[in-house]
């Protein structure tokens, strides 16, 4: 009989490349984690998310089972491990919170074509034809080999699927595991993913100083957009107020800190378009 199916998204990292946590991105009206809950609970007997010591009170992860990392700066290695030291009886479908192109046909075709006999299933990378390890399943038998590769310093789960005797399968959807690690990557996938125009807006405040408060008549506001980075939220505020200053005359805050015009965006943002200071 194959070992129990459990499942863990993991949630842990700092998403240094993207400068907001890749976990609550929204696309299509939810953040990633929860879209990636949803899906692996509908499949697996438990779900969790694979959390760092100091993300457990994390408002988008409290409200989830957790599987605490046991090491710091592993990256993805440290959340399988915890799982399985969790529950060593238990197969570990692990699924990246970075994959937003993933859906119920990809999970349900991994599954179909588990092979318990082998340390893990995993799909092959439509891009370079190696395994890829943040959409897998991890038998219980792989457990004692992924806690010896730790110890050796050894870290990247691809490596591991590599040298193990992993069972590898086609992608039944080629973009299916294309991963958003930036702020351009996000802004595509959101265009990819949305639906008609403004199905998917959020409530952004926006404050206006010096010459911008003069030309739209006031100090704040806040807007219903479906802009996914300052930039375009720039750009439809534009077409609304008569700024005579292009972006590249601005600097941009978000939530109080200087941020980049690429940034994304989230629900309940706010936003500061700051103009020279005398007013270009």
């Amino acid at each position: 009989m194959a070992p129990p199916l459990y499942g863990l998204v993991l949630a842990g990292g700092h998403s240094t490349r993207m400068r907001r946590d890749k976990a609550t991105l929204p696309y299509q009206g939810r953040n990633q984690l929860d879209r990636a809950m949803e899906l692996l609970a509908s499949c697996v007997e438990r779900a969790f998310v694979s959390v760092r010591a100091d993300q457990r009170a994390d408002a988008a992860r409290a409200r989830y089972p957790q599987v605490v990392d046991a090491y710091e700066g592993l990256g993805p290695i440290a959340g399988i491990a915890a799982a399985q030291a969790l529950a060593p009886a238990a197969a570990w479908l692990v699924l990246g919170c970075d994959l937003p192109y993933v859906d119920a046909g990809t999970v349900a075709h991994l599954i179909a074509h588990r092979n318990p006999a082998r340390s893990a299933t995993a799909f092959r990378s439509s891009h370079d034809g190696l395994p890829e390890p943040l959409c897998a399943i991890y038998e219980p038998r792989s457990a004692a080999a992924i806690l010896e590769r730790i110890n050796a310093g050894k870290t990247c789960p691809r490596k591991f699927l590599i040298q193990s005797d992993a069972l590898i399968l086609e992608q039944p959807d080629p973009r299916a595991l294309d991963n958003i690690n930036t702020p351009e990557e996000y802004t595509a996938a959101s265009g990819t993913l949305l639906g008609p125009q403004g199905t998917d807006c959020m409530q952004i405040k926006v404050q206006y100083y010096a010459i911008l408060r003069e030309q739209a008549g006031r100090s704040e506001e806040t807007v219903a957009t479906a802009a996914r980075t300052p930039r375009d939220l720039y750009a439809e505020l534009q077409r609304r107020h008569p700024f005579s200053l292009g972006a590249e005359s601005l600097r941009v805050a978000i939530n109080a800190e200087f941020g980049d015009w690429s940034q994304p965006l989230m629900e309940g943002d706010a936003v500061v378009f700051i103009p020279p200071v005398a007013g270009g």
